[in-house]
């Protein structure tokens, strides 16, 4: 991937924003089934079924949590 300039301002010209890690987040990965051992792979997951994301990845191990994927 290349960026027009640095990180934060190339994702700023696509179009994204940042997603900050709230306590809600922080009480959905604690309850999370051990399904991933990964801490931030499990907080991705969190935010994803917080917020109605859909995660991009080729991590199969994250399938059992049910969030919607686009497999890479």
């Amino acid at each position: 991937m290349r960026l027009p300039a640095s990180f934060a301002r190339g994702i700023a010209y696509g179009g994204y924003q940042p997603l900050p890690v709230t306590f809600e987040h922080a009480d959905r990965m604690a309850s999370l089934p051990p399904h991933h051992g990964d801490p931030f792979d499990r907080m991705l997951i969190a935010q994803a079924q917080a917020e109605g994301l859909t995660l991009v990845s080729r991590d199969r191990y994250l399938e059992p949590y049910g969030v919607p994927m686009i497999w890479a």
